[in-house]
């Protein structure tokens, strides 16, 4: 069982009815409520938490893509992977990713990844997305008609760019390359490859017929997901795929504290925070060209776990601390009932690898550091032989034996 240290990086500084008042925190959200001298200060905090992460075991530390948004202040995830790459040892350095159809040339995505698996002696995973429609078509203008095609050109061209031995000519519908030839190459010869989705079954194929990692990256937690995880899976199923546990991730926001009550008392306001602040314009959350027939029919068919009513609650802000947990959005309380709940989670969906949203909202930085401490010396460690029967060629061989000697020490401590 692997653990990846993840917060989506929000703007800890929003006012209390920013989430009523903004009609969108995605696209069109006011640049005034962003100062950045604080904004530059949450970025030293998060960095500063992952290094403490890093120190504590986790497999990754795992950083996005996002444009024009209060709610992951992440447009370059690179600039970050540069700085830890040279301030961590242990853990690999993630990204999910870099959104290749934005790239022009995409080449730039080949260069920047095989400079930071230098920089970090062989820890990057590849996370490569399609991007959200605010992202890619409303932020960066990119016609959401064109988004796939874009996306498995510059795939196919950032792949042949890290195997190629000499130079080589790219003509593409999109990028026309006389010379192709990235100076330096990655260390590792083959670069774990992850691709986030959100269900559509186009997205299955690919991971499937190319074997990479399929990360679930959502915040609404095992009961809403269980359709479209228990959908990837008996896609993979019949087609012939590779049913390793490790080919999965799954984002969960973990609220871990001494006591229940504490739980409670420390994390309630952040979670509100989280949820509350972050409304989409409806006209931006999928336009039309976005989603494929085949997804849209896959998507309208599955059962729905949750009610339309406990979705909108969730969403404004108006669910209990313990409403939140029940419905599978956080897995909250002392270290020996996450570890029950995370138990549950990833042996009922097969997850492999649990990317552990560990600072969440407006979280204070003490907070947040706490449960990094918590989860990773009381909990992680109990989950650690779960699928322990399966190889994992989705995190990085380097990273795998330094965490591995990292446990070994603490263990003998």
């Amino acid at each position: 069982m692997k653990f990846h240290w993840f917060a989506q990086q929000f703007h800890t500084h929003l006012p209390e009815d920013y989430g009523d008042t903004v009609r969108s925190a995605w696209v069109t959200p006011p640049a005034s409520y962003a100062d950045p001298s604080q904004v530059g200060e949450e970025y030293h905090m998060y960095l500063r938490l992952m290094q403490q992460a890093d120190k504590l075991g986790w497999d990754s530390l795992l950083l996005n893509e996002h444009h024009q948004t209060s709610l992951a202040m992440t447009p370059s995830p690179n600039l970050l992977a540069a700085v830890l790459a040279a301030t961590t040892e242990n853990s690999a350095i993630a990204l999910c990713g870099n959104s290749l159809a934005l790239y022009n040339p995409p080449i730039r995505v080949a260069e920047e990844i095989a400079m930071l698996d230098c920089l970090s002696g062989g820890r990057v995973i590849a996370g490569i997305v399609f991007g959200t429609p605010m992202d890619s078509a409303f932020s960066y203008g990119v016609p959401p008609i064109e988004l796939r095609e874009r996306f498995h050109e510059a795939r196919e061209l950032v792949h042949r760019a890290w195997k190629a031995k000499e130079p080589f000519a790219f003509n593409g519908k999109y990028s026309q390359l006389r010379y192709v030839n990235p100076w330096p190459r990655p260390v590792q010869s083959e670069l774990p490859i992850w691709i986030p989705g959100s269900g559509s079954v186009e997205t299955w194929s690919v991971v499937n017929e190319l074997d990479y990692c399929y990360g679930y990256l959502s915040f609404s937690g095992k009961q809403s997901a269980t359709p479209i995880v228990n959908g990837f899976w008996d896609y993979t199923e019949s087609t012939g795929g590779n049913m390793n546990p490790n080919r999965m991730a799954f984002t969960q926001v973990i609220c871990c504290a001494d006591t229940d009550r504490e739980a409670e008392e420390q994390y309630y306001d952040a979670v509100r925070y989280f949820y509350r602040q972050n409304p989409v314009a409806p006209e931006f959350g999928n336009p039309p060209g976005y989603t494929s027939q085949e997804s849209l029919r896959a998507m309208l068919s599955r059962e729905k776990t949750i009610s339309a009513e406990e979705r909108e609650k969730a969403n404004k802000g108006e669910l209990s601390f313990w409403d939140y947990d029940r419905l599978g959005y956080i897995i909250a309380g002392t270290p020996e009932r996450v570890e029950q709940r995370v138990r549950e989670l990833v042996t009922d969906l097969r997850i492999g690898q649990l990317i552990t949203c560990m600072h969440v909202g407006n979280l204070p930085e003490e907070v947040a550091a706490k449960n990094n401490y918590l989860f990773g010396t009381r909990v992680a460690p109990k989950l650690r032989d779960i699928w322990a029967e399966h190889e994992d060629r989705w995190t990085p061989k380097v990273s795998q034996e330094r965490v591995a000697a990292l446990q070994l020490t603490d263990q003998s401590a």
